[in-house]
């Protein structure tokens, strides 16, 4: 008989440092990648892998979140399934979510509820792909109350990451630090360490004693990766489920393996222009493990005028329906719906999001322009930093970004 799995997605995070693209949301309902949100990856991760009963825990300014998912992730009630999103709802007593862990410790009813075997809690922030099953499947084969997703890094970045150090089998978890400056390479690989991911797979009843445990800490931080996985390294109850061994259905050889974290406004741009290349770096048409989200009735995409300069036309980018080229050159941008770029004006290097507004000569390069942003004729983005710094926040590679509704100056 199969084994009885609920998913529980974490996506209760503030995302302070997307600002301002999280001022009014959280930051798993952030648009991604022109038509997606960067929560619809994880599930459809758990979705392609047959993972059906998921619920998504949420806090920070959760309504745009909630009515994603409520609109969106729709399962068939026939057999049991079900996406829902779950608010903090004060049960353990008048407090919100002190941290991840005791987000599950507030939510014990809905394991109750289910009664599941096996507990996957996945983060809602992260753009990759991944088949859950085969980490599922390592968990079960191995015994260990927790199985921890690790990705290869350079062991030069490992003070950048959470680390996972493993014993000499190179599976058992014997160490998990994070950022530390000392980190040691893995047994098989001297030069890599594990970085991770902040997926893990738990057997149910460990999930349960390890939260109860860390709740009644009064020290505690409350939170999975720095609570709970170090409490069941310690002791000796964690291993390690290596990423570049998940085989995803019509991946390639470049986009195999794919994860970030996109918590800085940097790392969100660079994961944009990932998925613009001849040959992506993330592959988002693979057919074979497709992501999900909302699709309006939008029509498709249109690209006018054909005289002299004023030729509307897209080069290395991505345009999504409903956007009108009018007489405009967009080049290295991902376009989401309803954006319109007007006559003679140059778009570069940009991220435009859902209504974007983009006037005649305007210029707008290496920027993220939110919902509904309007660029009136003649204005300039990007061209001049030092004068964009004064109006706009502007990322520490320099990256322009306009927060949502802004009106910009001419």
């Amino acid at each position: 008989m199969a084994a009885k799995v609920l998913a529980i997605v974490l996506a209760g995070g503030e995302g302070k440092r997307l600002m301002p693209l999280t001022a009014d949301r959280a930051k798993p309902a952030v648009p991604f990648g022109g038509m997606y949100r960067m929560v619809d990856f994880v599930l459809s991760n758990l979705a392609n892998a047959g993972f059906l009963k998921i619920v998504v825990l949420t806090q920070y300014k959760s309504h745009s979140l909630d009515r994603h998912i409520t609109k969106t992730w729709r399962m068939s009630t026939l057999l049991g399934n079900y996406v829902t999103p779950v608010p903090a709802q004060q049960r353990r007593g008048p407090w919100w979510f002190a941290g991840s862990a005791d987000a599950i410790y507030q939510s014990f009813n809905l394991i109750n509820d289910e009664q599941p075997d096996y507990v996957i809690v996945f983060g809602a922030d992260h753009i990759y792909r991944m088949d859950p099953r085969q980490m599922v499947d390592d968990h079960i084969a191995s015994g260990a109350s927790v199985t921890v997703a690790g990705i290869r890094q350079p062991l030069s970045t490992a003070d950048q990451f959470g680390v996972i150090e493993v014993g000499e089998d190179g599976k058992r978890i014997r160490a998990f630090r994070e950022k530390p400056t000392d980190a040691v390479g893995l047994p098989d690989a001297p030069d890599q360490i594990y970085a991770s991911m902040g997926n893990y797979v738990f057997s149910t009843r460990a999930l349960c004693e390890a939260v109860e445990r860390d709740a009644a800490d009064k020290t505690s931080k409350h939170d999975m990766g720095g609570s709970i996985i170090p409490m069941m390294v310690e002791r000796g109850e964690a291993n390690v489920y290596d990423f570049q061994d998940n085989e995803v259905p019509g991946s390639t050889d470049r986009d195999r393996g794919y994860w970030r974290d996109v918590g800085t406004l940097d790392s969100f741009y660079d994961a944009h222009m990932d998925l613009i290349n001849v040959h992506p770096v993330f592959n988002l048409y693979n057919f074979d493990w497709p992501i999900y989200t909302d699709q309006p009735p939008y029509p498709p995409a249109k690209f006018v005028h054909q005289w002299g300069e004023r030729v509307g036309r897209a080069v290395g980018s991505m345009i999504s329906p409903g956007a009108v080229i009018s007489g405009s050159l967009v080049e290295n941008s991902v376009v989401s719906p309803k954006v319109k770029v007007h006559s003679w004006a140059q778009v570069d290097g940009a991220v435009l999001m859902e209504g974007v507004e983009i006037g005649r000569h305007a210029v707008v390069r290496r920027a993220i322009l939110d919902k509904n942003v309007f660029v009136p004729e003649g204005a300039e983005i990007g061209v001049d930093l030092e004068k964009d710094r004064q109006r706009y926040t502007v990322s520490d590679n320099g990256v322009v970004v306009i927060g949502k509704g802004q009106r910009v100056e001419p």
